[in-house]
């Protein structure tokens, strides 16, 4: 069934999402590139340690920076929630992410890239956590377990096509 909105003449214009389905959308977007960005670092370390002029094996303070970050700030994420409110939060841990993926993708240094990775994960632990609180407040209870269905998919798809994704670009493109 096709969701109809005002346009600003008055006539009706399909809409091709209805309504209810953009927040659960936006939120499984979060989630997607949360999961995808976990993983797609790992088919993409040779490259980015010869591009930094590293070994690889020191590259992997990136992943223990990143995991670090998620095993503190998801806990964190739940006091933040409430204290600042969960949009608010969920808001700044994307802009966190991005800013944090674009610094990384910069940055010509290893103590830049772990700290970058660091961000990174801060963004993703709010996401997450935060993302799925926002969804239950927002959703009626009748509905929440099928708004809460459509963030797993692409919850899983993330983590599956992140090292491909991550190998392709590396092999065709760059790292960055």
């Amino acid at each position: 069934m096709v969701s109809v909105s005002p346009t600003d003449e008055g006539r009706a214009k399909p809409c091709l999402i209805p309504e209810q389905m953009i927040l659960p959308l936006v939120i499984a977007s979060a989630l997607f590139l949360e999961n995808m960005d976990s993983t797609v670092l790992a088919t993409s370390l040779p490259a980015i340690a010869l591009d930094l002029g590293i070994d690889p094996i020191i590259l992997e303070l990136a992943f223990t920076s990143y995991l670090l970050s998620l095993a503190v700030f998801i806990p964190i994420s739940g006091w933040m929630a409430e204290r600042f409110g969960v949009r608010h939060v969920f808001r700044v841990a994307i802009a966190v992410f991005t800013h944090a993926s674009m610094a990384r993708a910069f940055t010509p240094t290893l103590p830049g890239f772990i700290a970058a990775r660091f961000f990174q994960g801060m963004g993703g632990a709010m996401m997450v956590p935060v993302g799925r609180f926002v969804l239950v407040r927002a959703v009626p209870k009748s509905e929440l377990v099928q708004a809460l269905s459509y963030l797993t998919l692409p919850a899983l798809i993330g983590r599956v096509i992140g090292p491909l994704i991550g190998g392709f670009l590396t092999t065709y493109l760059h790292w960055r």
